[in-house]
C-alpha cells in the first residue's frame, strides 16, 4: 500500500461523493417525486451534459481495464471495441432521435414503455423489460469487478491476508456511498460526477500516452518488444502468444462480433436512459457526431496494453495490467490520480445502470402487472428501492462468485439484449411486424443464443467459454448474438404474414407518424433552428 497514491485516490473519492449528494439540488424542480425527475433528471440535459453522461455511462471502468488487458494478453481481440464503437454512431443518429421524440410525446421512460404503446402487447413489453434487466445486471457486477481489481492493486482489496469481511470492506464502503447518493439524487448524481470521471480519464490517458513511452525508450521500442513477445509460444496452447490481426479462421468471428456489438450497444437500458434525459432530439444528433471522441480515447487506452507488454508487467489476471502499469511507472501521486479515474469510472455507469433497471421494473412490471393505479410518488419510491436491490444483487454476485462467472454472464448480456432490437428499432420505423411474430422471434433468439453459448467450452471452462460458435449453413465461426438476431428476424418476418392471414389480433398503436419527429422545443428536424 502506497500512502501517497491512496491519499490522492481518497481525496477524489470524497470529492465525487460530495458532488453525488449535492446533485440533488442541481437543476431542482418543483415536481421532485416523479419518475421523470428521479430517473430521467426531468429530461433537461443539454449537449455537453448528455455527452459527459453518455461517455461516463458507456465507457466504463471495465472497458478501462478490459480493453488494454485483452491487448496485453493476445493483441487483436482488444481492438474490436474500438471498431464497433465507430460503427454505432451512424445508427444512433438514425433511430435515437425518433425514440426521444415519441417518448417525449407520450411520457415513455423505458424501451418497454415504447414497445407497449407501439404494439399494444403487454407480453412483448414484459419480454423487453425482463431482457433489459437481465442484460444490465452483469454490467453492474462488472463495474464492481473493475473496482475490486483496482483496490487489489492498491493493496486495500481482496488480495490482503485479512478475513473475508475485512478485506472487502473498502468495496462495501464504496457500494454504500454509491447507493446513498443514487437514492437521494437519482440520475443527476452520475451526470454531475461524469464531468470529473471523464476529465480525469482524458488527463490520465494523454499523460500516459506521452510519459510511459518516454520511460520505455519510445514507441519504436514498445512495438519491437510487442512483436518479439507475441512471436513467442504460449506454453498453455502451444500457439503464438498473440497477434496484431486475426488469423483467417478468426475473421468471421471478429466481423460478426463488431457488427453485433454495434447493433446492441444502444439497445441497453442504461444507454436509452441517458439518451432520454436529453432536452431535445437535436442534442442527441449533436452527441452522435462528438461521441466518437471516446473511440479515439479507447484506441489510446488499447495502446496501454502494448506498453504493459514492453514494460514486462507481470499479473495473474490481464484485467489488472493497467492499474499495475500505473503503479509501476507513474510517480505515486499521479498513480493516485489514475486510480481515481478508474474508480470513478466504475461508479458512474453502475449508478446509471441500476437506475435504468429500476425504471424497467417499476414501469413495466410493478405498474403494469402489480399496481396499475400507482401514483407518481409511489413509482419513484419503488424505483429507488429497486435500484438499491440491483446494486446489492451485483455486490453479492461479485463477493460470492468467481469473476469469470461475471464475465460469462456479460457475454450472455450482449446476446440477450440484441434480441430486443427488432421490436425496438423495427417499431420506430414500421408497424408492419405483428406483435406475436416479434414475441416468437424474441423467444427463438433468446433460446438459441443461450443454449449455444452454454455449449461453448474450453480447456479451462465447460460452459459459456466464449461468444462465438459455428454459424448454421455457413460453417464459419461467428458471434452467437448476431446469429441469434438473424434467426429472430427471420422468424418475425416469416410469421407476420401468416398471423395477418389468420386475422390474429393486431393490438392497438397509440402513436402517430408525427410523434417520431416531434420536438416541443421547436427543433423538429435539427435543421429549422440551431441553438
Amino acid at each position: 500500500m502506497n500512502p501517497v497514491s491512496l491519499g490522492v485516490f481518497l481525496c477524489f473519492f470524497l470529492l465525487v461523493t460530495v458532488m453525488g449528494f449535492l446533485a440533488a439540488r442541481w437543476r431542482r424542480t418543483a415536481d421532485e417525486r416523479s419518475l421523470d425527475e428521479w430517473g430521467l433528471a426531468g429530461r433537461s440535459f443539454g449537449t455537453w451534459v448528455t455527452w459527459f453522461l453518455l461517455g461516463g455511462d458507456l465507457y466504463t471502468a471495465y472497458i478501462f481495464v478490459a480493453v488494454p488487458g485483452a491487448v496485453y494478453a493476445a493483441g487483436w481481440p482488444g481492438f474490436f471495441a474500438i471498431a464497433y464503437s465507430n460503427l454505432v454512431y451512424p445508427l444512433v443518429f438514425t433511430f435515437l432521435p425518433r425514440l426521444w421524440s415519441v417518448s417525449q410525446r407520450h411520457g415513455y421512460v423505458t424501451t418497454a414503455d415504447f414497445v407497449r404503446g407501439r404494439f399494444g402487447s403487454r407480453a412483448l413489453s414484459l419480454a423487453v423489460a425482463v431482457t433489459g434487466i437481465l442484460a444490465t445486471m452483469p454490467f453492474v457486477a462488472l463495474q464492481l469487478v473493475g473496482l475490486r481489481a483496482l483496490l487489489d492493486v492498491m493493496g486495500i482489496g481482496g488480495g490482503s491476508d485479512t478475513g473475508a469481511v475485512v478485506e472487502d470492506l473498502p468495496l462495501l464502503l464504496a457500494f454504500g456511498v454509491l447507493a446513498a447518493y443514487t437514492l437521494t439524487s437519482g440520475l443527476r448524481a452520475p451526470a454531475l460526477i461524469a464531468f470529473v470521471k471523464d476529465l480525469l480519464i482524458y488527463v490520465v490517458v494523454v499523460v500516459a500516452i506521452v510519459y510511459i513511452p518516454l520511460r520505455l525508450g519510445g514507441f519504436h521500442h514498445v512495438f519491437a518488444e510487442v512483436r518479439h513477445t507475441f512471436a513467442g509460444t504460449d506454453p498453455r496452447t502451444g500457439q503464438p502468444r498473440g497477434a496484431l490481426v486475426p488469423a483467417e479462421r478468426g475473421q468471421w468471428t471478429y466481423a460478426t462480433l463488431v457488427l453485433g456489438s454495434a447493433l446492441a450497444l444502444f439497445a441497453y437500458p442504461h444507454a436509452v436512459t441517458a439518451t432520454l434525459s436529453s432536452r431535445s432530439r437535436e442534442v442527441i444528433r449533436r452527441n452522435a457526431t462528438i461521441l466518437p471522441l471516446y473511440s479515439l480515447l479507447m484506441g489510446l487506452l488499447a495502446l496501454l496494453g502494448f506498453m504493459a507488454v514492453a514494460a514486462e508487467v507481470k499479473v495473474t489476471d490481464a484485467q489488472l495490467v493497467v492499474p499495475q502499469l500505473f503503479e509501476d511507472l507513474f510517480p505515486a501521486w499521479f498513480a493516485g490520480v489514475a486510480f481515481a479515474a478508474i474508480g470513478v469510472a466504475a461508479l458512474v455507469p453502475a449508478a446509471v445502470m441500476s437506475i435504468a433497471s429500476a425504471n424497467l421494473f417499476t414501469r413495466n412490471i410493478y405498474k403494469e402487472f402489480i399496481k396499475p393505479d400507482a401514483t407518481a410518488e409511489q413509482e419513484t419510491r419503488v424505483s429507488q428501492i429497486a435500484s438499491l436491490l440491483v446494486k446489492a444483487g451485483a455486490l453479492v454476485f461479485v463477493l460470492t462468485m468467481d469473476n469469470t462467472v461475471a464475465i460469462n454472464y456479460q457475454l450472455l448480456a450482449g446476446i440477450w439484449i440484441l434480441q430486443t432490437f427488432p421490436a425496438l428499432v423495427g417499431g420506430l420505423f414500421t408497424r408492419w411486424f405483428h406483435r406475436w411474430a416479434l414475441l416468437a422471434g424474441w423467444a427463438a433468439g433468446m433460446v438459441y443464443g443461450t443454449v449455444t453459448a452454454y455449449g461453448v467450452a474450453s480447456p479451462a471452462q465447460r460452459h459459456f467459454a466464449g461468444n462465438a460458435a459455428a454459424i448454421p449453413g455457413i460453417g464459419e465461426s461467428g458471434y452467437i448474438g448476431l446469429t441469434a438476431f438473424v434467426l429472430n428476424a427471420l422468424v418475425t418476418v416469416a410469421l407476420t404474414p401468416v398471423l395477418r392471414a389468420v386475422r390474429a389480433p393486431e393490438g392497438g398503436d397509440e402513436t402517430r407518424a408525427s410523434d417520431y419527429t416531434a420536438d416541443p422545443h421547436g427543433e423538429a428536424d435539427g435543421a429549422t433552428r440551431r441553438r
